[in-house]
Order: structure tokens, then sequence, then C-alpha cells
């Protein structure tokens, strides 16, 4: 069993305790589900964008422990001060570290920045979650899910007012999966049977992503020169997260990147 599939697996066992422990109506019934969301994908497109998503994250499965002091308030604030796009903060917490309470305190934090709940999707209660808690932003991951299926969330989000990023790995999963209630799509230089990085999976795709939709480089990304390369091969936006977290103080990590990035790249204002 690869560390996908026991994500997953145990995926299913939170989400089925929390719709015991929470029924949809209760969540519909929160102040935020009624909310307009933002649009993450205007964020990574704008003129003086920096396309970065920068987010927030305790600790991975490959990583271990990244940064367990930093306060999610603060560091989403100081993100969005040094120049983030977007936010995106992780809410799985056997594997991640994660808490619904730190997507909803960013949201807090934040009121106009748009915000991905970062997690692993694979049932419609998890939107009405993310809605309800005060995302603009749902990330499907391909390799999670049948095209079937990330075609009805993604059609379910869309309903929901929310945009949805779509995660792939190799050229079959951009293929299946894409759909036209998808927003943005992510390619992750991370393999996540493996969990070995390498950008070339994100220069070996890009030109295959259709222009209609924001297209977006994930993971392994650790200096401005990976922007540059990426932004030159048409990317439009960048998560990053460990980059930033594994330091003592993420936001002032990415505030320095955005300088050094920004005056390498003078055709962007920042």
């Amino acid at each position: 069993m690869t560390i996908l599939d026991e994500i997953i697996a145990q995926k299913r066992v939170e989400v089925a305790a929390r719709m015991a422990e929470t029924p949809a109506a209760a969540l519909e019934e929160m102040p935020d589900f009624k909310r307009v969301c933002l649009s993450a994908r205007d964020a990574v497109q704008g003129l003086y964008s920096t396309g970065i998503i920068a987010e927030f994250k305790r600790r991975s499965p490959s990583k271990g422990v990244i940064n367990d002091r930093a306060d999610v308030t603060l560091t989403t604030q100081g993100y969005v001060t040094a120049g983030a796009s977007v936010l995106s903060v992780l809410t799985d917490e056997p594997f991640f570290g994660g808490t619904p309470d730190d997507l909803k305190a960013a949201r807090l934090a934040n009121p106009e920045m748009p915000i991905l709940r970062k997690d692993f999707v694979i049932d419609g209660y998890q939107l009405l979650e993310a809605k309800a808690w005060g995302a603009d932003l749902v990330l499907l991951i391909a390799s999670c899910l049948s095209p079937e299926q990330v075609r009805d969330l993604s059609q379910q989000a869309q309903e929901l007012g929310m945009q949805v990023l779509l995660e792939v790995h190799d050229e079959i999963e951009l293929e299946q999966s894409l759909t036209t209630s998808i927003d943005l799509v992510g390619v992750n230089n991370r393999n996540l049977k493996t969990f070995v990085t390498s950008l070339d999976t994100s220069l070996r795709l890009v030109n295959l992503i259709p222009d209609t939709y924001a297209k977006i480089a994930e993971s392994g990304l650790h200096n401005p020169a990976d922007l540059l390369m990426l932004r030159d091969a048409g990317f439009d936006g960048f998560l990053i997260g460990e980059a930033f977290m594994k330091t003592t103080d993420p936001a002032a990590a990415l505030d320095n990147f955005v300088k050094t990035y920004s005056s390498a790249y003078p055709s962007k204002s920042y």
C-alpha cells in the first residue's frame, strides 16, 4: 500500500465520522457558507500578481515535521503583506497536521484573499465543509478520483460558487480528467506514490494544458529561478509551502523570495 492509499483509506473514515457529527444542513447554516467566493483564477492571472499560492503546512508524509510553531493567523497575514496572490491551508490532520480551525482562522484574518482548502477530497460533503469554513477554492487530485468523480465534484463545487484546482501528475490524468467545470490545472511535480520530485513534470505538461485554464506548478519550487523558468514556460501560478514553512519566519521568507523574483522579472510589477 502506498502513502496515497493510506491517506485515502484514512480520509474515508474521517469523512464518515464528520458526516455523522455535523449534518450537511448544519454546514449550510454556517455564516461563511453564504459568502460570495473570491476568484483565485483572477488573483493568479492579474497584471500585478506574483502568481504565488502561499501554503500553510505544518508537516508532510515525506518531510515529517516542517514547522509546528508557526501561527496560522500571523503567517497568512504575513503572506498577504509579502505578496501572495492566493493562500493555501492544509486541513488534513493525520498526515499534514492541519485542522478546519486553521482554515477558519485564515479566513477571518484575510477577508479579501482567495483561500484554497488543501485536502484530499473524495466526497461532496467535503465541498460543503470547504464552503462553510470559508474556502474559495478546492483541490481535486486526479490520482485519487475517477474522471467521473472529478466531473461530478467539480460541478458541485461550481454550483456552490467555488472554483476548482485540478491536480495532475502525468499526461493520462490530464487527458482523462479535464472538464469544463475546472478553473485551474495544477501540475504536481511530486509523485504522490513515490514522493520523488522533478520540475521536468511541469515542463513536460504545460503545453498540453489548454489556455482556457489557469496553469499552476506545484511542489519542488525552492527558489525564484524555478518560478522564472516556469513562468517563461507558460505557468500562471506557483503553489509553494515547504520553502517558506521550513524557515523560522515563513512570511519573511516569502517577502525575500518575492523581492528577488520581481527584480529578476522586470516585465512584471508587484
